[in-house]
């Protein structure tokens, strides 16, 4: 089973599905067990992926592509699961082996991912700064050594990452080929900060972007889950000349830039990798060190091969296991047999 939810990462379980057709694959909206479930079914939560705009989004998008759909896994009992995203584990896959994949640019590591640490809190209440700290999967999967060192220093277990690079970040050369209409711009990816209850001081945002450009042709990206209204009304009143886009690839406007600028947005990577002049609340040699490797777009057939080798392994040791219990043969040898495999 593939969990989804952004679009980011709903198209990403869709490329790493696409190099496992020898396998039964399902797809499902990100869900939650208990009192985060009922807040979600009741639309207080629509800020995050569980919440019901990006729940359509994604059944619309599984449907348009005649994936397979199991909403929460309720049909079967998997083998295995893939997840972007372990700051919540359902309940009925964490006896299923899990493959976590990296999603992006994580949070930093501010005052809530300090106090969740130390009062060992739920994870989700740090957002993303606290990404592959559960402990529950087999594998996660990380963009670049850069991403390893820094989950390996946050705790997590570094036996269990794996370098494959990330699906939509491994190759930035193929956005170069768009038919969007604009070039030589400066582009501000906005971010949904507000949304997502933190601090954001868009007026400053605006005003750098203004200064950075200088007169140049200035674009506003819009983020997804803004309030585009909001978004709109404060742009137009601080930065009227500027072009605003909601929607659109923001992967080729990024191509066709000079410069752009972001707070805490993972498209900054792609910027980095086409050579752009990028700004971020990130330090920029930080991000270049942490830049998803690229692979030529092989990120999701490497994911996939380390489900396979996952599968394979059970299915060894279920067979091995089966003889030796017909046999009567010691459990430290079978034991022993399972490291040699």
């Amino acid at each position: 089973m593939l969990i989804c939810g952004s679009h980011n990462q709903t198209t990403m379980m869709h490329r790493i599905s696409s190099h496992l057709s020898a396998y039964d694959c399902y797809f499902t909206p990100f869900y939650s067990n208990g009192f985060l479930k009922i807040l979600a079914s009741n639309g207080f939560l629509n800020f995050t992926v569980m919440g019901n705009r990006i729940r359509k989004q994604t059944l619309d998008y599984l449907n348009a592509n005649n994936l397979e759909i199991d909403p929460e896994g309720e049909k079967n009992d998997y083998d295995l699961v893939l997840t972007c995203s372990d700051l919540i584990v359902p309940r009925n896959i964490r006896n299923s082996k899990i493959v976590l994949v990296q999603e992006g640019m994580t949070d930093p590591e501010n005052f809530m991912y300090r106090v969740v640490k130390k009062l060992k809190l739920p994870r989700y209440l740090a957002s993303t700064s606290t990404t592959g700290l559960s402990g529950l999967y087999s594998y996660f999967c990380v963009a670049s050594e850069g991403y390893k060192s820094l989950f390996t220093e946050k705790g997590a277990d570094p036996s269990k990452i794996v370098v494959t690079g990330i699906p939509n970040f491994d190759n930035a050369i193929q956005y170069c080929n768009n038919n969007f209409p604009y070039r030589h711009f400066v582009l501000a990816a906005t971010s949904d900060a507000r949304e997502t209850f933190k601090l954001e001081n868009r007026k400053r945002f605006i005003q750098r972007a203004l200064e950075i450009a200088n007169g140049r042709k200035l674009i506003f990206k819009l983020h997804p889950n803004e309030n585009f209204a909001r978004a709109r009304r404060e742009i137009r009143k601080h930065a009227p000349g500027a072009i605003i886009f909601t929607s659109g690839n923001v992967n080729h406007m990024i191509a066709n830039c000079d410069v752009l600028i972001t707070k805490y947005s993972s498209v900054v990577y792609t910027g980095i990798n086409l050579g752009k002049e990028v700004y971020s609340d990130f330090d920029i040699e930080t991000l270049k060190q942490m830049s998803p490797v690229q692979n030529g777009g092989s990120s999701a057939m490497n994911i996939a091969n380390v489900c396979k080798s996952l599968l394979r392994e059970d299915f060894y040791n279920v067979r091995i296991k089966s003889v030796f219990k017909k046999r009567n043969l010691p459990e430290r040898i079978f034991a022993f047999s399972s490291v040699l495999i």
